[in-house]
């Protein structure tokens, strides 16, 4: 009989005993636990509603995102737990201790260290989340809340998961306990001895999953169609790393293993076969470490040039300080007395305001989606049936007058030339709009009126003739849609000196004035840079913020995931090694094997995570430009940053982790 004394004594001193294993996955679970609290007490807090409904919109599926990675991560290292402890648990066994009392011991190992763990990490969450609200008070640029806020809420959200989660962890491991035999648990840390076969079934599914994986990522033209289509990659390129890891890796190792050059050196001979026994049990762990690497590479790269662009973007989206886009009816086109009249109110207001006008301009285009159809543009099939994103493009047509007064640049075209913009594909030198043949005089470098359009898809900024021609193609789209589909637009641009609440104030006063004008438009919209600005850049300071957040978590599993791979792997090779020296192998020897041998595994993960980040370069930016970000040159700047400072870390880590495992093993 094993008294209730003696088993907490016993738990207790089995874990100060196994603190090598037990202390880096207490505190990754204070880590884990306190990082969840702060993203629930985001998600849910008042203040951050206040401060960016967008910046709390992304904090609550940052809650979902932990959720599922803590359930993964806690149950992964904790399997590493437990088969170092199998064979502790196997002696007990032996030696006349029931299952049932080994099970005792094991609920209060388990009870001492969640108890810890959730304790701890709501403290750390609590009195960090002070901190993190503070630092995004000073990047929104509002006053910051005085005193700790503490959210039940979250606080409670916490405790259930968590609670849950310990909870299931220690009943997969008394079943694990239970169904082994003794024999099984006194070696259950040699598993995976036996040369593994290689599945070159497995290995080839791996590169077709990984091949179409890059090909979509590759090929994807649309940000619309890279929406939809990013998650499909996703999986591919995941299923496609574990099969290749798996069996892949294996099949290299043996042709390895073939090339007699190669593999009959010392070093060369221990490393390989050592690789090839226990390539079952690392391939799995090699592949995690690669998927949260490439996880990291994106996320914080993706965010850190959204955010570093973002006066790019907002330059793109808003053509000036205050925009006023007009619609008239039918198609019909709005007067010149009405433009005057708009463009006049908006100059009054700023004058009145105090306010110096930098840049003035009105500008009117034809603006319409439709298909691509063979080497042109179907007008009067709509798009309603069209099945792909990627056959659909959106055109704004001026004549060569208006783009002459807007740009001061004369362009001479005949009623069949166009001058032309492309966003997307290259329009072809000869093309139609419907039966209307164009060919192309001359190809732009940049538009004046890029925010005329809609992003997301092809987009082709056309410069015609003159009225007549502008008007047959308003006929044929306004024929196709009743009138409704024509949407003759004109935007009246302004820039203003002074300070961002000098042309708020300004922008509020315009905008009722210009309204107040009533013209029968269909449609009126006047925008202010400075008002969308709060907006985006709560969302991209949201995204900025859960994906530095979620790289820091990723990269402190993937830093736990090596640290128990290589202890594990430590223990079962100090045998090995020691049985290498007496039969003729000089300590150095065993040394530069040991070196090699980490090297090779060590180092795969990071390479293909590289090539992971290369092959998804195109399709990220694809992504950023729904945010109309379209800066390529500084998201690739971010990405090559981002893999050296993670790649700087990930040594950091090898060199701390290599060195416990000399320790075993020499």
């Amino acid at each position: 009989m094993v008294g209730k004394s003696f088993s907490l004594k016993l738990a207790v001193n089995n874990i100060k005993n196994n603190r090598k294993f037990y202390l880096p996955y207490f505190l990754a679970s204070i880590g884990i636990i306190g990082m969840f609290y702060i993203i629930a007490f985001l998600a849910i807090s008042e203040g951050i509603e206040e401060m960016s409904a967008a910046l709390a919109m992304i904090m609550s599926f940052g809650v979902v995102v932990m959720g599922i990675f803590a359930f993964i991560f806690l149950f992964y290292t904790n399997s590493f737990l437990l088969k170092r402890r199998k064979k502790e648990i196997g002696l007990y066994n032996i030696l006349g201790m029931e299952k049932k009392h080994i099970g005792k011991i094991l609920i209060i190992e388990n009870v001492v260290i969640s108890l810890s763990s959730i304790i701890l990490g709501l403290l750390c969450g609590i009195l960090f989340s002070k901190l993190v609200h503070l630092f995004l008070s000073w990047v929104f640029g509002v006053e910051p809340p005085f005193g700790i806020e503490i959210s039940w809420f979250a606080v409670i959200i916490t405790l259930a998961l968590f609670g849950v989660l310990f909870v299931l962890t220690m009943i997969a491991n008394l079943m694990s306990i239970h169904l082994a035999k003794p024999i099984e648990l006194l070696y259950g840390g040699n598993v995976g001895e036996k040369e593994p076969r290689t599945k070159w079934l497995l290995a080839i599914i791996g590169i077709i999953c990984l091949g179409i994986g890059y090909y979509i990522a590759i090929t994807t033209e649309s940000p619309l169609t890279a929406i939809m289509l990013f998650f499909v990659a996703v999986v591919l390129v995941i299923v496609g790393t574990y099969c290749l890891f798996t069996a892949g890796s294996v099949a290299i190792l043996k042709t390895l293993k073939k090339n007699r050059k190669f593999y009959y050196k010392p070093g060369n001979f221990t490393a390989v076969s050592g690789l090839i026994y226990r390539m079952k049990q690392n391939a799995v762990g090699l592949a995690n470490i690669c998927i949260l690497s490439t996880m990291v590479l994106v996320m914080v790269s993706g965010t850190v040039s959204l955010y570093a662009g973002m006066n790019d973007v907002l330059d793109g989206r808003y053509a000036g300080d205050v925009v006023v886009s007009v619609t008239p009816h039918d198609g019909e086109r709005i007067t010149g007395a009405d433009r005057q009249l708009v463009g006049d109110t908006m100059k009054k207001v700023c004058r009145e305001e105090g306010r110096k006008i930098v840049k003035y301009y009105d500008s009117e285009a034809l603006i319409f989606s439709t298909e691509k159809k063979d080497g042109g543009f179907k007008v009067d099939g709509g798009i309603e049936k069209v099945e792909s994103v990627d056959q659909v493009a959106n055109l704004a047509i001026l004549t060569a007058d208006e783009y002459e007064r807007i740009s001061g640049e004369k362009i001479a075209l005949e009623k069949d030339q166009v001058a032309v913009y492309s966003y997307g594909n290259e329009l072809a030198e000869d093309f139609s709009i419907n039966h209307m043949k164009f060919h192309v005089k001359e190809r732009l470098d940049k538009f004046v009126m890029e925010d005329l359009a809609i992003y997301m898809t092809e987009a082709y900024y056309l410069v015609v003739a003159d009225d007549q021609v502008l008007n047959q193609i308003n006929d044929m789209q306004a024929k196709a849609y009743g009138g409704n589909g024509s949407q003759i637009n004109t935007e009246f641009v302004l820039d203003m000196d002074g300070t961002d609440e000098e042309k708020l104030a300004c922008y509020q006063k315009m905008q009722n004035e210009v309204y107040d004008l009533r013209f029968p438009f269909e449609m009126m919209r006047i925008d202010s840079k400075q008002e969308g600005s709060k907006d985006f850049t709560g969302l991209v300071g949201g995204f900025l913020f859960l994906g530095i957040f979620l790289g820091i978590v990723f990269t402190f599993a993937a830093a736990l995931i090596i640290y128990y791979k290589q202890i594990s792997e430590g223990y079962y090779d100090k045998d090995k090694f020691e049985i290498m020296q007496k039969v003729g192998m000089s300590k150095s020897e065993v040394k530069k094997t040991i070196r090699k041998q980490v090297l090779m595994v060590f180092f795969i993960p990071l390479i293909m995570a590289g090539i992971h980040i290369l092959a998804a370069f195109k399709m990220i930016t694809r992504l950023l430009q729904v945010f109309m970000m379209y800066n390529v040159s500084l998201f690739a700047i971010c990405t090559i940053g981002t893999f050296v400072v993670f790649a700087v870390i990930y040594a950091i880590v090898y060199a701390v982790t290599a060195r416990e495992y000399y320790k075993i093993v020499g």
